[in-house]
């Protein structure tokens, strides 16, 4: 533990324990608590190390105007000292043990009623339990009666952390000799378990251990056999499905002999449960059932599985179909079982029967029909069914009573009910599929199954009758724009798996294209960004419009291509919503790309798309579209750079693109958004990659930057390697080297570069540093000694940019130390002249008498190694402390204390 931190922590502790309910920050307990627990598990003995500790416990539990939530951190923080064997005998023998975990205390103090009370109690006791030695306090003081009481507590809080505390008694209890036994793998053996490390280390103690754990295990018995029973109200209901909890937590981590004894005791009990057919049990119940399913298989438990299935009300078998489904179990009857009760509904509202004859499908058929036709019921029953359907319609034919292409034709049934097709619904029960008609609910939950169904075994033969309906869903008026978002991703979905699109007709496409024109222009903002984002991935796909044809954009096949797409696409650049303009430049990255790439001179329309992004760039109010902007030309240069080699002349289109990089780079620095920033430095990137490609030092792109996890995450540091140049390689390389440096200082490569290095936003400078730092590693060799690679550097040294008077070049002046006195003045009027959009690298060059700096000498001057250690670090390491807490702590405390503070002038006190 830090020395500083241990000197401030007694006067901590007397803050703490004369705080009352005056504390700084609610979260400065569990911040505390986290400290502790952090040096525990690093093996620090606390009592040790910080003897104010005991002193504290002391005075907080013998203190009645103590505040709750400090005895309930006393509490929790008692049971981490007593994790550890030597801290328990201390506190032991203080008999500070008894007193704070005596119920009878509490209730007498009346505290007990508090749930951060009780919750600290169980918490704390729980954290004791690590070694024989606490688990003998736990039986001796008989602590298992309170704790079965706090298992159905009126705080769900509380009642959780009961159930958790009780199965982690008795799986404390458990045999060793049980552990890794029934066949189960030692990964799942060490996930089920928490048992103590103790109890499986020591193999002298566990069997006197276990020997006086009889009672503890004997009384959790005959507690699961008196609570589990038929409720007949609503605090008995509560009651059991509290116990159902515990039961189901208990069966899937306990092993045999234990597994079986706990079995043995709730059989009947659960048998009298199941057979009651109660629906608010029905969940509870099935996760007792698979629970015990997991281990070995026994035959009460499938016996009462099978009635699960069978004898209980229609809702509640399809609901225990489906979580029988959910746990991945492979009995293959009670599969088909299952598989049948949640495709029933789906069956009875589309008036086919694709379920064939089944004397347990019928007998349930007319039940079922006769629920449907409450809307609750129906609606409620048809979500269920829906979202199985996907996994279903995947599984092995032998386990389905119909062909998986049948399944797809019932989710195509139900929502041409749903959207008021009597004609689909005839054989029907009218009673039922008035239910689903116009119900936004339903239809969603039919899209997301229709386009998790399109890879299925058959699914193919229905292309043309999804096209066709989802189409119809698209021109539907009446649709929200939520179910017209889903219509989009089922039609992408089920193109993406098509490889022929022969079979779409002209009519079929001639609709396709009327209705996106429609959507496109609607009133509803979500819908025309829906709109743009479908165009974007149909211009992103590869199809065929036939089999011996070479595969071309699904725009292309389905829409006409860029005739259609292109002028909705620049239409909606001037969208009102900024959301709609982002995704349309999306969409035009995607859509417009593979026409720009076959070497023909730009176009009128392509100049005007370019300079209309640029205006967006520089002008937009909002970072949605700025950043779209900047992807833009980020995929137009990795897709032409991927399709174009290093020693080919420069395509008419290539020199659109290059001739806008400076202005992209320019605006994009100066933009206030930092991920506006950071995906100009992308661009920046990407130009370095190209320029020294094949050059032996220049380590590219992800092989030297591994990807952020987060953007403002606390970043590992690296060591950089300068890499020597050899003689030869040197010489015959220095003026190609010139070059590309005088090419990447044109176009505006250095200026963003170093403009990101003085960011203000940390994910900017980081990443603006690092690529600088690989800039200085491949321009500016480390051999300082050898002739041939000094007149190299000479050479490349004689390459310089421009720092302007303006903006962020005076940072880097400062850094450098090449601002004089003389001209500081003139730098400060220069500055006070230039307007704000004059701030950019284009605004800024205006100004007259503009610096020139080597490049070479600011790599190597900027301290980049330094400053990439402090960028990596963030700010955590400063104020995300124990010693910045246990300060703010006794900050906050002294505000407290001077009576002439005036209201709003408190200090504010984060507590990091």
């Amino acid at each position: 533990m830090d020395r500083e931190c241990v000197s401030l922590l007694p006067r901590v502790c007397e803050v703490l324990a004369a705080s009352g309910s005056s504390l700084p920050d609610d979260t400065i307990l569990e911040k505390l608590l986290d400290w502790f627990t952090a040096l525990t598990e690093a093996g620090e003995s606390l009592l040790e190390a910080c003897p104010c500790l005991l002193e504290f416990i002391s005075a907080v539990i013998h203190d009645t105007a103590s505040a709750p939530g400090v005895l309930s951190f006393t509490l929790r923080l008692i049971g981490l000292l007593a994790a550890a064997e030597d801290d328990f005998i201390v506190l032991k023998e203080s008999l500070v043990l008894d007193l704070v975990f005596s119920c009878q205390h509490w209730q007498e103090l009346g505290l007990w009623e508090d749930p951060c009370i009780r919750i600290g109690w169980i918490q704390g006791l729980r954290t004791t339990l690590q070694h024989p030695n606490g688990l003998s306090f736990f039986i001796q003081a008989d602590f298992i009666e309170p704790l079965l009481q706090l298992q159905t507590d009126t705080s769900l809080f509380v009642a959780s952390a009961a159930n958790q505390m009780l199965a982690h008694v008795l799986l404390f209890c458990q045999p060793v000799s049980s552990i890794g036994c029934n066949g189960t793998n030692k990964k799942e053996d060490e996930q089920n378990t928490s048992v103590s490390k103790a109890v499986v280390e020591n193999p002298a103690e566990p069997m006197e251990i276990n020997q006086d754990c009889t009672a503890v295990v004997d009384a959790i018995s005959e507690y699961l056999k008196r609570a589990l029973g038929v409720p007949k109200g609503s605090a008995q209901l509560h009651q059991c499905q509290q116990t159902l909890r515990l039961l189901a937590l208990l069966l899937g981590q306990t092993k045999p002999p234990l597994h079986d004894k706990l079995l043995q005791t709730v059989t009947a009990s659960l048998e009298e449960m199941v057979a009651a057919d109660c629906s608010e049990l029905t969940l509870p119940l099935m996760d007792v059932i698979l629970a015990a399913c997991s281990r070995v298989p026994d035959q009460r438990i499938t016996r009462l599985l099978t009635f699960m299935l069978n004898v209980r009300k229609p809702a509640d078998l399809v609901h225990a179909a489906a979580a029988f489904l959910r746990g991945g179990h492979h009995d293959r009857v009670h599969t088909a079982q299952s598989v049948r009760l949640l495709l029933l509904p789906l069956d009875i509202i589309s008036g086919q029967n694709r379920l064939g004859t089944n004397t347990a499908g019928d007998m349930h058929r007319f039940a079922m029909t006769e629920q449907l036709k409450s809307k609750t019921s129906c609606i409620s029953m048809i979500s269920v069914c829906l979202t199985n359907t996907p996994q279903i319609a995947h599984m092995d034919p032998d386990c389905l009573p119909c062909a998986p292409d049948l399944i797809v034709s019932g989710i195509l049934s139900l929502l041409r009910i749903c959207s008021g097709d009597s004609s689909s619904s005839a054989a029907g029960c009218s009673e039922v599929f008035r239910n689903v008609v116009g119900s936004g609910k339903v239809q969603k939950c039919a899209l997301e199954a229709l386009t998790a169904v399109s890879n299925s075994p058959g699914a193919n033969g229905k292309l043309t009758d999804v096209l066709t309906l989802l189409i119809q869903y698209l021109d539907d008026p009446d649709s929200d724009p939520t179910v017209l978002h889903k219509s989009y991703q089922a039609l992408v979905k089920w193109m993406s798996v098509c490889t022929d699109v022969s079979f779409i007709t002209d009519q079929l496409r001639h609709d396709l294209v009327q209705v996106v024109k429609k959507r496109a222009c609607d009133m509803r903002w979500e819908v025309r960004d829906s709109t743009m984002e479908f165009l974007g991935h149909l211009g992103a796909m590869r199809v065929c419009r036939a089999p011996a044809e070479q595969a071309c954009d699904a725009s292309e096949a389905l829409l006409g291509g860029c005739c259609c797409t292109t002028p909705l696409l620049r239409e909606a650049l001037q969208d009102p919503e900024s959301y709609v303009r982002a995704s349309a430049i999306k969409a035009l990255a995607q859509t417009v790309m593979h026409s720009w790439q076959e070497g023909a001179a730009p176009t009128q329309e392509q100049t005007e798309i370019v300079t209309r992004l640029l205006e967006i760039l520089s002008q937009d109010t909002e970072g949605f579209a700025r950043r779209a902007v900047v992807k833009f030309f980020i995929a137009w240069f990795s897709s032409h750079t991927s399709h174009t080699p290093p020693s080919s002349p420069a395509s008419p289109s290539c020199s659109l693109l290059m001739q806008s990089v400076r202005s992209v780079l320019s605006r994009g620095c100066a933009d206030l958004d930092w991920e506006v920033k950071v995906h100009t430095l992308e661009l920046a990137e990407l130009l370095l990659d190209k320029a020294f490609l094949g050059h032996g030092s220049y380590a590219k792109g992800s092989d030297a930057r591994p990807a952020q996890p987060h953007a403002y995450a606390v970043m590992p540091d690296r060591a950089y390697t300068l890499h020597t140049h050899g003689d030869t390689r040197v010489q015959d390389a220095e003026s190609d080297l010139v070059d590309v440096l005088k090419s990447l200082v044109e176009q505006g490569v250095i200026s963003a570069l170093l403009s990101g290095l003085v960011d203000c936003d940390r994910p900017v400078a980081l990443k603006a540093c690092r690529l600088l730092i690989t800039l200085r590693v491949t321009v500016c060799p480390a051999s300082q000694g050898d002739p041939d690679v000094s007149d190299a550097t000479a050479t490349v040294a004689r390459v310089s940019c421009e720092l302007p008077r303006a903006g962020w070049a005076q940072e880097i002046r400062k850094i450098l130390g090449v601002r004089t006195e003389a001209n500081a003045e003139r730098d400060l009027n220069a500055l006070n002249a230039t307007s704000f959009e004059d701030h950019s690298e284009e605004g800024a060059s205006a100004v007259s008498h503009c610096e020139r700096v080597s490049v070479c000498e600011a790599l190597g001057s900027l301290g980049l190694d330094d400053r990439l250690e402090i960028l990596s670090r963030s700010s955590d390491h400063v104020h995300n402390s124990p010693l910045s807490l246990l300060q703010d702590i006794l900050t906050a405390s002294t505000s407290h204390t001077h009576s002439n503070t005036q209201p709003g002038q408190e200090v504010i006190v984060d507590c990091y």
